[in-house]
């Protein structure tokens, strides 16, 4: 009885997983196509092919025609890849940490409006 049990919250951990990874796709998305990048479909052979072919859910480089571009492969929630020049993924940087500040800020406050959290009683904070 054990196994089917453990086979089912291996299953569930998995499903977790493979939703939050889903979730932080879709972010990195959305600020790459705020940033200017361009969504491009891998809806041929060929261009699956190129997908398959680069890191996936990463920003590389790949310069072209001697200047910097950039791609985000995603083969799993659109099955598409994201291109953009040298400024446009400067402004993705710039999005991603002002993200990244707005999500510890939100960690902060929500910490110090917790009433169990520790220093919550501290008057001087």
């Amino acid at each position: 009885m054990k196994g089917p049990v453990i086979l089912l919250m291996v299953a569930f951990g998995l499903a977790g997983c493979a939703s939050i990874q889903a979730a932080n796709t879709r972010d990195t998305e959305q600020l790459l196509a705020a940033a200017g990048f361009q969504m491009k479909a891998a809806d041929t052979p060929e261009k699956l092919a190129r997908l398959q072919a680069l890191p996936p859910r990463q920003v590389v480089l790949r310069p072209r025609d001697g200047a910097p571009h950039y791609v985000y492969a995603d083969p799993t929630v659109c099955t598409c890849i994201y291109a953009g020049t040298g400024p446009q993924y400067q402004d993705y940087k710039k999005l991603r940490r002002e993200q990244d500040i707005a999500r510890q800020n939100a960690i902060s406050t929500a910490e110090f409006a917790d009433p169990f959290y520790p220093d919550f009683w501290v008057p001087w904070r």
